[in-house]
């Protein structure tokens, strides 16, 4: 009985520009012949010195190189390609009493090894394997690119005399270890200053992780920063890496610092005096290499003195301070920020930063320009998506935004009357404010000058009480 052909495709084989090189000249043959057959072009070198001179003259997507050639071995080889050609994967070939070699070779960047004598099935699906990887690498690439094309640069926008003042101090701190404290309104952008920093930094090519302090619920935020061993509380069903870990080399933005519970600033605070952190549940503690930028939009020296804050750790994250100022101090850089926000949701830009008549006209200016903008950049990033989304083409007009725009945020007060309780004039204190806020809680809890978790608080017992 025949059997029948699958009418499954084969997947396609990756074509790859592949150095061979080794001494032995039975192989450089076999090898020169083999590998065009596999579907790869090969340039083939009989020792280590004529490999280097290939590398800098050619790319090449794989090197396999024999560990002991002469002039130079395979380990030169590849210490070379980590100097020439960062992006080449290295594939060593090594004999049967060599493992202690080829072990050296993989801890210097070397993607696998084979023993000699290799089969060709063998390094087919060896290279097969590093195809795949470079392919994922090319992945992680584009989405890099298209990422940092979503968000942008961490440019710090605008030539107000403050802003320049901000620049100037990012620059001064950026290359240094120190940490740095942020502080600013809500939506002033603080985590973008903190980009800039990191962005600034020799730890720029290290991981860059954010995390809001107020965000986190209570019980979980030492196992988020510090991770947590499986089984050490419940719903704890594996190992997990803290936020620690996670930024290892690189920097790490806590932030919202103000809101971190009393006994979590202590742990915090030994973590950056020792460099050591400890996950939930294990007992053994282990060294972080990371630097610290935090934010807040509170008064942190007030803190201290209601005893909220700990006085040791506002002088342990406060080395260097960076204070951002409110969009309302400078207009004049309102219409530049509306530039740069629109060219990300207009899609006939084509990611071009478009001159400024293009953009808004001289009415939509002025509607901007005399708005005090209580939730700062995020509250202007808001309106601009939403005219971005009415308007049918550019420039934007006076009519494409909210009609809330031009009222200035003060807060109506009535006289309070007899017979009221403090209770009600601070209910309906904080009813007004967010009326004025259009219901943007992060900005009335800015004007009312209290934190965002005591806002939700207040609220949720009248809406308690009233239920009661």
């Amino acid at each position: 009985m025949k059997s029948k052909k699958s009418n499954k495709k084969r997947p396609e084989q990756k074509s790859l520009n592949v150095l061979f090189a080794d001494d032995e000249i039975n192989l450089q043959e076999l090898l020169a012949a083999e590998l065009p057959r596999m579907g790869h072009t090969v340039t083939v070198c009989g020792n280590g010195l004529d490999a280097v001179a290939a590398l800098e003259s050619h790319n090449f997507d794989c090197a396999i190189l024999d560990l002991d050639m002469p002039k130079l071995g395979g380990i030169g080889v590849i210490e070379k390609i980590r100097e020439l050609s960062p992006t080449t994967e290295a594939v060593v070939l090594t004999g049967k009493g060599s493992t202690e070699s080829a072990v050296a070779a993989l801890r210097l960047g070397a993607f696998d090894y084979l023993q000699k004598p290799c089969k060709l099935v063998d390094l087919k699906g060896l290279l097969q394997r590093v195809a795949k990887r470079r392919e994922l690498t090319n992945k992680i690439h584009s989405l890099k690119r298209r990422l940092a094309r979503v968000e942008g640069t961490p440019e710090m926008i605008g030539d107000n005399r403050a802003m320049q003042r901000v620049r100037a101090l990012i620059k001064k701190v950026a290359p240094t270890e120190s940490a740095v404290l942020i502080l600013g309104e809500t939506g002033t952008g603080k985590e973008l200053a903190a980009r800039a920093v990191h962005q600034q930094s020799d730890r720029a090519d290290q991981p860059f992780v954010a995390i809001n302090c107020g965000a986190l619920p209570e019980n979980l935020i030492e196992s988020e920063l510090f991770g947590h061993r499986k089984g050490a509380f419940t719903g704890a069903d594996e190992h997990r890496q803290g936020l620690f870990e996670v930024a290892t080399g690189g920097t790490l933005f806590l932030d919202e610092i103000g809101e971190l519970p009393m006994g979590t600033q202590s742990t915090l605070l030994r973590v950056l005096e020792s460099g050591e952190i400890r996950r939930v549940g294990d007992n053994d503690p282990f060294n972080v290499d990371v630097r610290i930028v935090c934010a807040t939009h509170r008064d942190l020296t007030t803190m201290v003195a209601d005893g909220e804050f700990r006085q040791d750790l506002m002088y342990r994250i406060n080395t260097f301070e960076v204070r951002l100022p409110p969009l309302r101090e400078r207009p004049e850089d309102i219409p530049a920020l509306a530039r740069h926000l629109l060219a990300r949701h207009r899609p006939e830009l084509s990611g071009r930063l478009p001159e400024m008549n293009e953009c808004l006209d001289h009415k939509a200016i002025k509607l901007l320009t005399a708005h005090a903008w209580p939730g700062n950049i995020r509250e202007l990033a808001n309106v601009i998506e939403y005219a971005a989304i009415l308007s049918d083409g550019l420039p934007i007009s006076a009519g494409d935004l909210p009609g809330h725009l031009g009222s200035v945020a003060t807060i109506p007060m009535n006289p309070v009357a007899a017979g009221r309780s403090l209770r009600e004039v601070e209910m309906e204190t904080i009813h007004a404010t967010l009326d004025k806020c259009h219901g943007n809680k992060t900005a009335a809890a800015q004007l009312l000058d209290i934190s965002l978790k005591t806002l939700y608080n207040k609220l949720n017992s009248e809406t308690l009480r009233k239920a009661s």
